[in-house]
Order: C-alpha cells, then structure tokens, then sequence
C-alpha cells in the first residue's frame, strides 16, 4: 500500500549535515528552528516531522558530529600500540580538529551548550554524559595498556590520569576557539606528555 502525507522534498542526510554546521557555528541556544529551517531549506513543520524536536535534532547532529569530527582522536585511542603512543595520537588528533580550516575552532561536546537557560540543562547534561563517555575510553585505553604490560601504572591511578588527559583535551578545545593556532596546540601537547611518566608512576612505591 502507498504511504499516505506528502513527500519529502529534502534529503534528511542533506538536511542533518546543514543543521551540523549551524549548530557548531552558533551552538545550542544561539540557533533558533528558524534559523534551522532556512539553512535546511525546509519548513520548521517538516523538522518536526522528521526529527522532532530542536533537542531531538540536535542529539542527532551529536551522533553525526561523533561519527565524523569527533572520530579521529577516538580511533587513535583505539589503534596506537601502546597507552602513551594512544594518548598522544589522542590530543594530536583533536588539535588537528579543531583548528581546521572548513569549521569552526572548538569542539561541540565542551563549547555547544555550555551555559544557558534552564530549560536546556537537559541538552547540557546529554552533553556532559558524551564527555564523560570520552573520559572512560581513556580510561579503559590506560587499562588496556596495563594489562598489555606496556604501562605500569597502578589501578588507582588510572582515574586521576584520565581526568587529566581529558582536562587537557577540554583545554584544547577553548585554546582554540580563543586564537590557538595549530602549532600553538601542539606546545600543549607536548607538555602534557612530558608529564606522563610522573602521572603514570605516581604512588608506585607507597
């Protein structure tokens, strides 16, 4: 049997690819459904209809934004050989990130939505979850590298080294928006890993 309604004269993929770049452009709160439509091209009751609402739409730039921007430093976690040689691909990746040249300099999990009306905790507390999603996979790649021997790191240090790793990478991110060039990022990096063999031997011999 045909569908019933009208077709859809956008294509959704199109569409979420245009409401990215609004958001990361503007964030959260400074991007109305107005402002949605015109860049999409559609009308707002055609949003609603295929995304629901601004929130909902947002959350899936959010999975589009990780799918895509936010992969590189997440596959470096995963392929480098060793915990130290991950993290640094890690932060290298996300400078490389966040000062290219076709998008905006900072990353929409820290800067999207960081204040605002309270109305949009909900939208500020979905991102602080991803953010914290980051902080495990750090962790868990720390883990990983103990228990391949190429970090000898004790369990309780883990924690504190990936909260540091993921300050760092918050750090990156606003670094850049404010004017950090690329090579400027990269002193960053460099510094938080000359800090690794002390974060990574703290407490060994208590």
């Amino acid at each position: 049997m045909a569908s019933r309604g009208r077709p859809r004269t956008f294509d959704p993929d199109t569409a979420l690819r245009q409401a990215l770049d609004l958001f990361w452009e503007r964030g959260y709160e400074g991007t109305s459904l107005q402002d949605l439509a015109q860049a999409m091209g559609v009308a707002s009751a055609s949003i609603y209809a295929c995304f629901g609402s601004k929130a909902d739409l947002f959350r899936k730039v959010m999975a589009l934004y990780g799918a895509t921007s936010g992969e590189p430093p997440r596959r470096a976690l995963r392929n480098q050989p060793t915990a130290r040689a991950a993290v640094h691909a890690m932060l290298r990746a996300t400078a490389d990130q966040i000062t290219g040249p076709a998008t905006p300099h900072y990353c929409m999990l820290i800067l999207a939505a960081p204040v605002g009306a309270v109305e949009n905790d909900e939208i500020r507390e979905f991102l602080a979850e991803r953010r914290r999603d980051m902080r495990a996979l750090i962790r868990d790649r720390l883990a990983r590298g103990v228990a391949d021997g190429d970090l000898t790191a004790p369990p309780a240090a883990l924690d504190a080294v990936a909260r540091y790793y993921t300050t760092v990478v918050q750090g990156l991110s606003i670094q850049a928006r404010d004017g950090a060039t690329r090579a400027e990022l990269e002193t960053v990096v460099a510094c938080a890993m000359a800090a690794w063999d002390t974060l990574t031997t703290a407490g060994q011999d208590r």
